[in-house]
């Protein structure tokens, strides 16, 4: 407690401060790290594997699997930058879980910007699936190369942007405070830490999300709308089993990023769930990185006859060796 008021009443804009972390005892401490280190790494197995694959068959350089990669390539960023700190910090005491003040900010763009890739990426991926259904005579030529590469910087621009005027209105705050009361830095962690009026922050910031998630579920509800009623008056069981197959897919994974992003934002307005908000941000990153290549991988038959050649010429291989 000592140490915690001497560090609030440090000197202003200071550039070292302490994180909270997770609360955690003894007993828990290692469990709660050994499935995290196994989350990670099997996030970090399955995304870079699936990146590889798609990048060296020349069967999978189709508009669907590189966008795709936009989103694997994401989930690693947003899993590396969040987790190891979180692993570093539970193996030290809360006094030693310091944090300097421009890796603060790094982690806190990153990670706006992982949220916020999140819903650009799954919408364009709900675009190329809309093109791909209800006008499948004009997908090659709508769905072009410049298209995928129009589409990819379109939403990594739009994060970068958004989320580079988040911070930057953060970052010219004068700072009177060290502690940042949760597991890793983000807007709201950083803004705190200041004495001056934060309106400004507050109410970009509550516009920033409404803006972002008012046209990531529009998008998504009106892609899908036409894309039923295409399937609806549609009489070709091709179509509409394809459709099944790759919108089931693509429609679970957006509400697994929704429910657990809304479920960290609503936990943000009730403080005797702390450490459940923590739990929850982890999980916003770990489910959607460990379930996207797993769920795509299982649903397409391309990477399935992929991945089935691979083995069988590993194991005829093996076999003459």
């Amino acid at each position: 407690m000592f140490h915690l008021i001497l560090m609030e009443n440090s000197s202003s804009n200071s550039f070292i401060f302490q994180l909270e972390g997770l609360q955690v005892s003894g007993t828990s401490k290692y469990p709660i790290f050994i499935f995290l280190l196994l989350s990670y790494v099997f996030v970090l197995l399955a995304n870079v594997g699936i990146t590889l694959l798609i990048w060296s068959e020349q069967s999978l350089h189709q508009p669907m699997y590189l966008l795709f990669c936009n989103l694997s390539v994401n989930d690693l960023m947003g899993n590396s930058v969040l987790i190891p700190r979180v692993l570093a910090d539970i193996l030290v005491p809360p006094s030693e879980r310091l944090i300097h003040y421009y890796e603060c900010v790094i982690q806190a763009f990153i990670t706006h910007m992982f949220g916020t890739n999140a819903h650009t990426m799954l919408m364009i991926m709900a675009f190329d699936r809309y093109v791909a259904i209800c006008n499948p005579l004009r997908y090659s030529a709508i769905m072009t190369s410049r298209m995928v590469i129009k589409l990819t910087v379109g939403a990594w621009g739009t994060g970068f942007v958004l989320v580079g005027i988040l911070l930057g209105l953060t970052i010219k705050l004068k700072r009177c405070r060290t502690f940042i009361a949760n597991m890793y830095c983000d807007n709201a962690a950083l803004f705190k830490l200041s004495c001056e009026n934060v309106f400004i922050n507050n109410v970009y910031g509550l516009l920033y999300t409404v803006v972002l998630l008012t046209f990531s579920i529009g998008s998504i509800i009106l892609t899908y709308s036409k894309i039923t009623v295409t399937c609806l008056t549609s009489k070709s069981k091709s179509l509409n089993s394809k459709a099944f197959k790759t919108c089931s897919t693509h429609l679970f994974l957006y509400l697994i990023m929704l429910a657990t992003g809304l479920i960290f934002v609503i936990l943000h307005r009730f403080p005797m769930y702390a450490e459940c908000r923590k739990f929850i941000g982890i999980m916003f990153n770990v489910i959607p990185g460990s379930f996207n290549p797993v769920i795509y991988g299982l649903q397409s038959q391309e990477i399935h006859k992929c991945l089935s050649n691979i083995f069988e010429s590993r194991k005829t291989f093996f076999f003459f060796c």
